[in-house]
């Protein structure tokens, strides 16, 4: 474990190159840990197999790395924490983040893949296999280059490993498939790919990107590795001051917020222009829940979770985070290169309140629900809420539009769901 500071992030081994003595020699990745050590506890362990774990293994399979990985972050006590998974690893980062969503904040994938034969069938790495079957020294130069470029650590990975443990590791990790468990992943997500490391392609990493929901894909050289992973692991933590701390059972409006066709955008605008339009949605958001007293509970990468005491605060700050989007996509200019449509929902109810390991409030039950789903119904540009919404801000002169009755994912009675008219 380095550095200090919540929440932790958890580096998941990459197997022949995975042992925490060997990667201090390696001034990239010894520079990039302690980089992402700077504001939040490291922790990295040693991986079946290699480095201080026993050596003695011959089961690789995901399962297995699944319950490593368990093991290791129960052992610490770690309640939330956020996931760095390199290539082989990306696949029990994912299992692992889908069987316990509530414990994994980020999931960070370096060059890596939902199925594992993408990889491992490529002739490349065909052409490797054999190498290694026909010749120790010569695969663990050419495995070398492959990753770093050069000969210089070569010598790395012969220490690290043998041949009958990569015959092991190879045979289980082409096996690997996680394709039907994307969808499932609710944590923020980013996927980088740095082109040097050829073990996936790019238009592999766009695609395990484009089936994680609101996932962000960044294609960086290695040695930006470390500063892309840094800013995503660090959003939300400038957050907007919060409202005092609801009590349990406290009857809360909830509001979502939800960039429109976000996943889109960065393939038209490219990773460093959609970065600066997520950071206006971020500051409008923030600057609008400060002056209607609103409290950000969490940021879910492209979109924003907020409660309020008050209907009448919640409406006021919906309609003021949309014009103020309005405004500023009127000043980029007639170019609309980053257009910026945000969808908004609101319910309201008694959610259950609690707080994450890093003391901040979060809110849980069939009112936050709710408000998610009809937030999702919501096309961009709009307000939808909850009948109970307008009727607590009855009066108060807001316009609504009945949208009639909806039924909701998952559940069974229908919601009546009105618009509000913002524009002038």
């Amino acid at each position: 474990m380095a550095g200090e500071g919540a929440p932790p992030l958890v580096a998941m081994p990459l197997f022949f190159l995975g042992n925490l003595q060997i990667e201090g020699q390696i001034p990239l990745l010894r520079s990039a840990y302690e980089r992402l050590a700077e504001k939040r506890t490291l922790v990295r362990y040693d991986g079946r197999g290699y480095g201080l774990s026993e050596r003695n293994v011959t089961s690789f399979s995901l399962d297995a790395l699944v319950l490593d990985l368990a093991a290791v972050v129960d052992h610490l006590k770690l309640a939330r924490f956020g996931l760095l998974a390199r290539i082989s690893a990306g696949p029990p980062a994912i299992a692992y983040a889908v069987a316990h969503p509530e414990r994994v904040s980020h999931l960070v994938l370096w060059n890596s893949y939902a199925l594992g034969a993408d990889s491992w069938d490529s002739p490349r790495l065909k052409a490797f296999r054999a190498m290694r079957e026909a010749d120790w020294q010569t695969y663990a130069e050419a495995m070398s280059r492959f990753f770093f470029g050069g000969n210089e650590f070569a010598q790395l990975i012969r220490e690290n490993t043998t041949p009958e443990l990569q015959n092991a590791f190879d045979d289980a990790t082409r096996g690997f498939d996680v394709t039907q468990l994307l969808p499932q992943v609710r944590c923020s997500t980013l996927v980088v790919h740095t082109p040097a490391v050829t073990t996936t392609t790019l238009d592999m990493s766009r695609a395990l990107a484009s089936r994680i929901p609101g996932a962000r894909l960044a294609v960086v050289e290695m040695e930006a590795l470390a500063e892309a992973a840094d800013e995503f692991l660090g959003e939300g933590e400038q957050a907007a001051p919060t409202a005092a701390h609801p009590e349990a059972g406290a009857f809360r409006t909830i509001l979502f917020t939800d960039i429109e066709g976000s996943t889109a955008m960065t393939q038209r605008l490219g990773d460093a222009r959609a970065r600066e339009v997520l950071r206006e949605h971020e500051r409008i958001v923030r600057e609008c829940l400060r002056a209607h007293g609103g409290s950000e509970v969490k940021t879910m990468g492209d979109g924003f979770m907020a409660s309020f005491g008050s209907a009448t605060k919640a409406l006021e700050c919906a309609v003021a985070i949309q014009r103020a989007i309005v405004d500023w996509a009127a000043g980029v200019g007639a170019h609309h290169d980053a257009p910026l449509r945000v969808r908004i929902g609101l319910n309201a109810g008694e959610p259950i309140a609690e707080d994450d390991p890093d003391g901040r409030g979060d809110l849980f039950g069939t009112a936050v629900i709710r408000a998610a789903r009809i937030a999702a119904l919501a096309q961009g540009g709009e307000i939808l809420v909850a009948n109970v919404v307008r009727e607590l801000a009855e009066g108060k002169g807001f316009l609504f539009g009945d949208r009639g009755e909806v039924a909701l994912r998952g559940f069974d009675d229908p919601v009546r769901l009105f618009e509000v008219r913002w524009r002038e």
